[in-house]
């Protein structure tokens, strides 16, 4: 399990760094929520991997992550992931008011002469 987790950490991280550095800004976007979303999936890995695990402990059981998961790093993803979609709309809203007052979406304003 752990092991497709950090896999897919990397491609995500890799595929949005590999976008961020395009010359296209809605490129630039799309390459920054890969990142949020390779961060995101890193938080909640920090709160322990575990298949059947109760978050909250139980009476009678140690309060060790052998018997229960960390519910703080779930609670982080989730608020990041609603901020994140947020100024993921907003960057949007921007990048179409740039492109309809520049006439294109080139990240320094100019285009590649062929």
């Amino acid at each position: 399990m752990e092991i497709v987790i950090s896999v897919s950490i990397g491609v995500l991280a890799s595929a949005g760094v590999w976008l961020v550095l395009r010359p296209r800004t809605f490129q630039v976007l799309i390459g920054l929520s890969l990142l949020s979303y390779a961060v995101n999936l890193f938080i909640f890995t920090v709160g322990s991997l575990a298949i059947a695990a109760e978050p909250i402990v139980k009476p009678g059981l140690a309060a060790n992550l052998t018997n229960y998961s960390d519910p703080l790093p779930q609670s982080l993803v989730l608020t990041a992931i609603v901020i994140g979609f947020a100024t993921t709309a907003l960057f949007l809203v921007v990048l179409l008011a740039l492109r309809g007052l520049s006439g294109g979406d080139h990240v320094d304003g100019q285009e590649e002469q062929p």
